[in-house]
């Protein structure tokens, strides 16, 4: 069973807006507004720099760590990307800033072997085809005060930016271990994006690039769906399914009138590397959400996978709007096989103006009983609100309760 707070907002026009959060009902008053979930931090609309790739990690003693990144026009994406990290000590309640790191963008936070890691690109998109845009990991041992500095390929600087290509291009995804190694997703921008696992073993040095080992990349075919309707994949998820196959689910575009997909890359060892392989006509699965970015773990104890995406359905479809530009409704999914995936409760919502409104590239941790998640957010902020959807304008914190709840009311 589903529980939500949810909450009525008056619109000047005189309209009503509706948003509800399941389970917590934690809100934030923000300039008179009523925000959705714990507010970590705010970028306003007219400093034209927008709140970008949320990630959230829990620490070995309890707390967590959330990041996110800067884009827009006024930001130094392209140039030297920057990363801001926060802490809360009390489980999400408050947060408070805990470092700014530069030349880091695009970036998820990790734990292994006690230790906090973040790992991504130098930097954003850039039009001077001289700025690089290697892939690059930092260590930190005091909880993310304080970082290693990637030099070279002994302190971090991992895979050096791909020839003939716009650099590496990612967001932040899962890091999982499988058969000994770390393994992550992220795609290569040469020809479209070509998607890439990348991986080391697990008792080795990650800051050392000799260490990391890359598979090979894959192109795509528009054809792949009717009318060619497969636009492109990005974004990733190394997850182990459930025959202990690695397998890499990309986020697909598509068009508008297509129902949401996602994309299963297998990986397969021959020899001494590490191969991917894709089959269309197989391989191509329905995703409620899958045009936008998502992330993907396996819960032992209910033993199945679950993500937050963000559905489109009669409440908030557009058939002039890609279901890519539809984030206004958050929904908790379930799968046994990574296959078929059953919507088990709405998260976040809210019907204002899909234009405006955004919950988007939720990263999120399972925490005993719960899920904590940190949201790249578009809303009213008594200061004229995001920009749109995509250019967001705060940071906010989440925690579903007992999400477990709804997967057995479910089977029983």
């Amino acid at each position: 069973m589903s529980y939500y707070f949810c909450s009525l907002r008056h619109l000047a026009f005189g309209a009503l807006a509706v948003w509800c959060l399941k389970v917590d009902a934690q809100t934030t008053s923000f300039n008179g507004i009523e925000v959705p979930g714990v507010v970590i931090t705010h970028s306003p609309a007219a400093s034209k720099v927008f709140i970008g790739s949320p990630s959230i990690a829990i620490l070995p003693n309890g707390d967590y760590v959330a990041s996110h990144d800067e884009f827009g026009p006024m930001s130094s994406e392209a140039i030297s990307g920057t990363t801001q990290l926060f802490c809360s000590n009390d489980r999400g309640k408050n947060w408070r800033s805990l470092s700014t790191l530069q030349d880091q963008f695009w970036s998820n936070l990790f734990v292994h072997s006690g230790e906090l890691y973040i790992m991504g690109p130098r930097r954003g998109p850039s039009k001077n085809p001289q700025t690089r845009r290697d892939l690059l990991i930092r260590r930190s041992t005091d909880g993310g005060s304080t970082w290693t500095t990637p030099t070279d390929a002994t302190t971090g600087v991992i895979a050096i930016h791909p020839p003939d290509s716009a650099g590496f291009h990612t967001a932040p995804v899962p890091v999982v271990e499988h058969a000994g190694r770390l393994w992550r997703a992220l795609e290569i921008p040469r020809g479209g994006f070509r998607p890439v696992l990348i991986s080391a073993p697990l008792d080795s040095d990650l800051l050392k690039a000799e260490n990391w080992q890359l598979t090979n990349s894959l192109g795509h075919q528009p054809s792949w769906l009717p009318n060619n309707g497969f636009r492109f994949w990005i974004e990733g998820n190394a997850v182990v399914g459930p025959n202990d196959q690695l397998v890499n689910i990309l986020r697909v575009s598509v068009r508008a009138d297509e129902q949401e997909k996602a994309a299963v890359v297998r990986v397969v060892t021959r020899e001494d590397s590490f191969q991917l392989e894709f089959d269309p006509s197989r391989d191509i699965v329905n995703l409620p959400g899958g045009a936008k970015k998502f992330t993907i773990r396996y819960d032992p104890v209910s033993a199945s996978y679950w993500t937050l995406t963000n559905v489109v359905n009669e409440q908030n479809f557009d058939p002039e709007t890609t279901p890519g530009g539809i984030r206004n409704i958050v929904a908790m999914l379930e799968s046994t096989d990574l296959i078929h995936w059953k919507t088990r409760s709405t998260v976040l919502q809210d019907l204002t103006d899909v234009k405006k409104i955004g919950f988007q590239y939720l990263d999120w941790q399972f925490d005993g009983a719960d899920i904590v998640a940190v949201s790249r957010t578009s809303y009213p902020d008594g200061m004229g609100g995001a920009e749109n959807f995509h250019n967001s304008n705060f940071l906010t914190f989440h925690r579903i309760h007992n999400f477990r709840i709804d997967s057995q009311s479910a089977r029983d």
